[in-house]
């Protein structure tokens, strides 16, 4: 193949992959739109107009122009149209991706500066268009030519051979100030893919304006060389290396582009991109280059019609194969990454453990480094359990085991999120322990913790994808751990009130068999032979009497009933100002209106919970506030509030849980057990402790439980 014949080649592939890639990327753009404003019709039609400009490139390249002209007739003079009317689409586009039409404060500058400069372009382009239409003529007559006999002249040059270079180097400046000066915006597209897609599009502009100024430079040549405004095809075409070069920079500056809309999703709307389009980017890239250059070839090499069709059929079927052969490969890798979360995490063996074994955590550290590592590639992930579930859900789960630096206070977490539709939200890493993306985990009793997730070891951005997969796992993840610990926790009080009743029935036995019948029946053989007088009888069934009542009192107390005949309210306040007043020094009851209400609205399962959780933590309070001091001062602050619910808090101005309370001489589980019932009617339980000061315990029961 000659030196010609090569250049040939190289500008028919050229013109025929910017066509393919140009049509892809303006179909994907409408087609995948999350919503299809005017901005994404803009730049996915005129990515699909480029793709038909290229198109007349290639009938021009080839030869057939003239009879393309012939058929179509006067349609063929609105080729001018998209000639004119992309450079003005990429200033616009660029615009709309600054929010320059978006309503706020934002971008004022912006405003000011590109608002007279708009009107003066769209007056330009409309004067370029009506003098390219008025001009234009195409006839066989001593070859084709495109002839500006009509045109008005700045010297030997008509004057769009003058205006044209100028229009386009303007609107691609233009666009380039646009993107040097872009400010932020209260788009929903995240920030990080929006800065990142910057650059690739600040690099596309100046491919553009490289190429604007290539063709005011060839224009210019071509002109004032034939002295006359006549202009051929031969003209144009024995420029084929000016021609190439301006090619290339074009494909180049659509190579940038598809980066941009694949990898960042800029206008499609999206808050983040989706992992397949960059993989069905790839592809079209390699088919529109294999393709172009195996058919160009058989242009160029004046091939029969039938080898360029059975070269097209050939390349189509290898295509599919080998696009059938990596989602294949993909759907392997996917089911690889997900099976530490379909697999057994042996909750039942560590539920029905007893001893120490029962104390063992299920193995969730497995799946969550999968998740990190293998999944989504992160530096570095913290699972923090919030809301009603932190206290099951236990400690906060990081990879790596131990993090540099701590998110600073997780409670402010929970006012990034307002709404189970926000998938994810960008965060300071300074303030959370180096995260950049904070990912709110929901269930059907609102929030339940975050993920926070560092930035992705090859420097890229998360897919939508890879948010939704990382927020589903981070749901059953915390769901594990909580109802683990809750199942635990459950089967521990099922196992503690048997051996309780255990104790307790072997007691009561103890008592009756050993001391009361013992006792009533030598009483009775005494009274029925006289030998007592009657004061001392009376005195051993006193004494009978006493016994039994002790054994009665030993009981457990039937708290549901006094729930059911008092209400929620009358029964706490009987157990503190009754009960157990007398274990205190002071007791003070606060109750608003509000919170009677809301405990009237309480079923009676959540009732008789909270009622057993409250009277846990005044007992307590009660027998471990003083520690070791018998004569220390002991007060209770018991307040009912309605806050979106019911708030009981429990206060004692104690030893504290650290200063030789509930850790010296109690089990340790009963707060523990009551925080479990708690989270299965939907509300929590909280302890608050400092050291010779308080133990604040608060109940919390949402509202109409």
């Amino acid at each position: 193949m000659s030196g010609d014949a090569m250049l040939n080649w190289g500008l028919i592939a050229l013109s025929s992959f910017n066509t393919i890639v140009s049509v892809w990327l303006g179909l994907t753009v409408l087609l995948n739109a999350e919503r299809r404003a005017w901005g994404v019709w803009l730049a996915g039609g005129s990515l699909f107009a480029s793709g038909v400009f290229f198109i007349f490139h290639t009938l021009l390249l080839e030869g057939s122009l003239f009879s393309f002209r012939l058929a179509l007739g006067p349609i063929w003079y609105l080729r001018w149209l998209p000639i004119v009317a992309l450079p003005l689409a990429w200033y616009c586009a660029m615009l709309w991706f600054a929010g320059f039409w978006e309503r706020g404060e934002t971008n004022g500058r912006l405003r000011r500066f590109h608002r007279p400069a708009l009107i003066f372009i769209l007056v330009f382009a409309l004067g370029i268009l009506v003098l390219l239409l008025s001009v234009d003529r195409l006839t066989a007559a001593g070859g084709t030519r495109i002839i500006f006999q009509d045109a008005l002249l700045a010297g030997n040059l008509p004057v769009q051979v003058l205006l044209y270079p100028l229009y386009i180097v303007c609107c691609f400046l233009l666009s380039l100030h646009v993107l040097l000066n872009i400010e932020s915006t209260g788009r929903q597209m995240g920030e990080f893919g929006r800065a990142r897609a910057r650059s690739w599009l600040l690099g596309t502009t100046m491919l553009l304006i490289g190429v604007s100024v290539l063709v005011a430079w060839v224009l210019y040549r071509v002109a004032s060389e034939r002295g006359m405004p006549v202009l051929t095809i031969g003209d144009l075409l024995a420029l084929h290396w000016f021609d190439f070069g301006i090619l290339l920079l074009i494909a180049c500056a659509v190579l940038s582009l598809g980066q941009a809309i694949v990898s960042y999703e800029i206008f499609t709307g999206k808050i983040l991109p989706r992992q397949g389009f960059r993989r069905h980017w790839h592809n079209a890239i390699v088919l529109a280059a294999g393709y172009s250059a195996l058919l160009s070839a058989a242009m160029v090499l004046d091939l029969p019609p039938i080898y360029g069709l059975l070269i097209a059929t050939v390349l189509i079927a290898l295509f599919f194969a080998l696009l059938n052969w990596r989602s294949f490969a993909e759907r392997d890798r996917y089911l690889e990454n997900l099976r530490p979360f379909i697999g057994s995490q042996q909750l039942y063996e560590l539920l029905l453990a007893e001893g120490e074994s029962m104390r063992s955590e299920p193995n969730v550290a497995v799946p969550f480094r999968a998740l990190v590592t293998d999944v989504l590639g992160a530096r570095l992930a913290c699972l923090i359990p919030l809301g009603p579930m932190a206290p099951l859900a236990g400690p906060p789960l990081s990879y790596p085991a131990v993090l540099p630096v701590m998110p600073a206070d997780r409670s402010n977490l929970s006012a990034l999120f307002d709404s189970p539709r926000t998938l994810g939200v960008p965060v300071d890493p300074a303030d959370h322990g180096g995260a950049v993306w904070a990912i709110p985990l929901w269930s059907e009793r609102g929030l339940i913790g975050a993920l926070l997730l560092g930035e992705k070891l090859d420097g890229g951005l998360y897919t939508q994808e890879e948010m939704e997969i990382a927020r589903a796992s981070g749901e059953r993840l915390i769901d594990i751990q909580a109802g683990v610990e809750m199942a635990r926790r459950l089967m521990g009080l099922q196992r503690r009130r048997l051996a309780e009743s255990q104790v307790m029935d072997a007691r009561t036995r103890r008592v009756l068999h050993d001391d009361v019948l013992p006792q009533l029946h030598a009483t009775m053989l005494a009274l029925s032979a006289g030998e007592f007088p009657a004061g001392e009888s009376i005195a051993m069934m006193s004494e009978l009497h006493r016994k039994i009542s002790d054994l009665l009192r030993s009981l457990p107390s039937p708290a549901a009933q006094a729930v059911e005949r008092l209400g929620l309210v009358g029964a706490l306040r009987h157990l503190v100002q009754v009960e157990l007043a007398s274990a205190f020094d002071g007791v003070r009851w606060n109750c608003d209106e509000g919170a009677a209400g809301e405990a009237a609205r309480i079923s009676p399962l959540a009732a008789d919970v909270i009622y057993y959780a409250a009277r846990e933590a005044v007992r307590n309070a009660a027998r471990y506030g003083r520690g070791g001091d018998r004569r220390r001062s002991l007060h209770l602050d018991v307040r009912l509030i309605a806050a979106d619910g019911l708030e009981v808090t429990i206060e004692d101005d104690g030893v504290g849980m650290d200063g030789g309370g509930v850790s010296d001489g109690g089990s340790g589980q009963g707060l523990g057990l009551h925080s479990t019932m708690m989270a299965v009617v939907g509300g929590s339980l909280a302890v608050e402790s400092v050291r010779d000061r308080f133990t604040q315990i608060r109940l919390r029961a949402p509202a109409a439980v």
